[in-house]
């Protein structure tokens, strides 16, 4: 087996780009190509899926737009649903633009965002509690003496 000391890089098809055809490389490094049409673990979308991403977002937006400019719930039924229509919104995103799904070859993705989202979550939460407590323990009425005179 012989293994280069320095890999050498095919030029690209596209002359407008800096990066080598990763297949080229692939059956230059391992000796054969496995069929692949991809490159490895990212996923790829249609203008279709874009078209369908972009409109979904435009509608998650545009409701809680039209719910507060026209005033059409109460506040404290108002800021549930917003909220739980961005919710909505960020798995549109993910699945749409970023291409995230439950295929084997996401799995470190989808690791690295449940990780990130779960210390997000910790840091929001944290955030809230501190300055909740903080609030009922330092409230003016709350403090003994009452003034200096």
């Amino acid at each position: 087996m012989h293994i280069p000391d320095k890999p050498t890089l095919h030029p690209a098809q596209d002359p407008h780009t800096e990066l080598a055809d990763h297949h080229a490389v692939d059956k230059l490094n391992h000796g054969h190509d496995h069929g692949h049409g991809h490159d490895h673990g990212a996923g790829h979308a249609s203008v279709k899926d874009y078209l369908i991403g972009f409109s979904l977002s435009v509608i998650l937006t545009a409701i809680p737009f039209v719910l507060t400019m026209l005033k059409l719930m109460p506040a404290s039924t108002l800021v549930p649903v917003i909220l739980i229509l961005g919710v909505i919104q960020i798995v549109v995103h993910l699945r749409y633009f970023l291409h995230m799904n439950s295929s084997s070859s996401q799995v470190w993705n989808n690791l690295a965002f449940i990780f990130t989202a779960i210390i997000v979550g910790i840091l929001i939460i944290g955030s809230l509690w501190v300055m909740t407590h903080l609030n009922h323990n330092m409230a003016p009425g709350m403090m003994s003496g009452g003034g200096l005179g």
